[in-house]
């Protein structure tokens, strides 16, 4: 056929091709053929022989149209995408190759794996396209900045509740910090602050959102207008202000974009791994945490532009406990008593005071402290029932009244003094 006699040449082998056949028409020599081509003189004369007994299909490679003795054998490419459609299926192609390579012990490209999906149609996840925003250069140090957020998501896929991600990403360093709790609140913000702080220390600032756990919409106090208070602080503020963190509320999900960035691929590569582990509660999910977030951030974290570690030990006199807690005040009754969400507790403590406070801790017991010293205390579980007289019945008189002779009635009726009936006059 007329196609057989085609040879496709790249636009180096046409300029190869042209400078070797005036090396064969005496027009050059092969030294200087080869310092026009960048190529040895020894290879010129390889390459003016294959083309002087092969023609112009001589300048090409002999291994065009073979196939790579470095390719994947077609066993091991089935076995791949077979394991892609029954174990891996919605991964994305570099945590799928990352998987058969950890898991079942086959090495292959993530760019190898894309082009095998795409070539049998098998559907993958792909990254969607974002809008363009101005790129924001991270902080200096370790622990100047930490962002933080909790991640509203089926975690378990079904297998077992719904939960919340509470996570910490250092601004600097990219490092995360995360625990599983049931609900987003002030609580587990607490909770997952304090073991934030036994692991690392005290950062500089934190960057938060404006949910209703973080800042407050509570009309301010007398006692805050005299204190020169702007607006009302939340408990979780309350406990960043005694700690000595600055807090840094965002305007929008896209001022905290890394933390968003990072729910998303967490909810991409770690729901998948905890799929494969089979985790189905929160217990097993935070062991689980424990060591993936290890491995994780050793894989993804940076070093800050700075070494300085601007993460402060906890030094204060009181425990983190008493400052990472929901504290409230309760004025003391005479009786020695306090209300507190509808209960009644009983001070066994003699003291004398008009306010006390109530300390609900992240382990979920309560303290009542007074001067920060914690005071006993007993849940009064039934009242005294008095004893009252019951209401005597009241008796109603009935009276009748006879209007008098003039009245406007009496002009149009007539009443009957002896049968108590009214008549109507004709």
């Amino acid at each position: 056929m007329a196609r057989e006699d085609i040879i496709v040449l790249s636009k180096k082998e046409m300029r190869r091709v042209k400078v070797i056949h005036a090396v064969l028409e005496k027009q050059m020599t092969q030294v200087e053929a080869g310092k026009f081509l960048e190529l040895s003189d020894r290879q010129v004369r390889r390459i003016t022989v294959r083309v002087n007994r092969e023609g112009d299909q001589g300048i090409c490679h002999q291994g065009r149209g073979e196939p790579s003795n470095r390719g994947i054998a077609g066993e091991i490419k089935n076995r791949i995408l077979h394991l892609y459609r029954d174990r891996y299926a919605g991964f994305g192609p570099t945590l799928a190759a990352e998987k058969l390579g950890e898991i079942d012990k086959i090495e292959v490209s993530d760019e190898t794996l894309r082009l095998w999906l795409k070539e049998t149609g098998t559907p993958y996840k792909t990254r969607k396209k974002r809008p363009h925003r101005q790129w924001r250069q991270r902080r200096g140090h370790l622990g100047e900045l930490v962002q933080m957020d909790g991640s509203h998501h089926d975690w378990f896929e079904g297998r077992g509740p719904e939960c919340v991600l509470m996570g910490y990403v250092d601004d600097a360093t990219g490092e995360v910090f995360g625990r599983f709790y049931d609900y987003e609140g002030t609580i587990p913000a607490m909770d997952s602050f304090k073991r934030y702080i036994e692991c690392y220390g005290i950062p500089m600032s934190i960057y938060l959102d404006k949910h209703t756990t973080y800042k407050s919409t509570a009309k301010l106090t007398i006692e805050d207008e005299l204190n020169g208070r702007e607006r009302q602080m939340s408990q979780f503020e309350r406990s960043m202000d005694e700690l000595g963190v600055k807090v840094i509320h965002a305007n929008s999900p896209q001022a905290k974009g890394r933390i968003e960035r990072l729910f998303g691929t967490l909810q991409d590569r770690l729901l998948k791994e905890m799929r494969l582990s089979g985790i189905k509660s929160i217990d097993e999910a935070n062991r689980f945490l424990e060591t993936y977030l290890s491995s994780y951030n050793k894989k993804f974290r940076v070093l800050p532009p700075k070494a300085t570690d601007l993460h402060r030990p906890f030094s204060d006199k009181r425990s983190l406990d008493q400052i990472l807690c929901i504290r409230d005040g309760r004025a003391l009754r005479n009786d020695h008593t306090i209300g507190y969400n509808g209960k009644l507790y009983q001070i066994e403590d003699d003291i004398k005071a008009e306010k006390v406070m109530v300390e609900e801790r992240t382990d979920g017991s309560m303290y009542i402290t007074y001067k920060d010293k914690p005071l006993r205390y007993r849940e009064i579980t039934t009242r005294p029932v008095r004893e009252v007289e019951p209401p005597k019945p009241k008796i109603r008189i009935e009276r009748k009244i006879k209007p008098s002779k003039d009245h406007p009635w009496c002009k149009s009726k007539r009443y009957n003094k002896g049968e108590g009936e009214i008549q109507t006059v004709p």
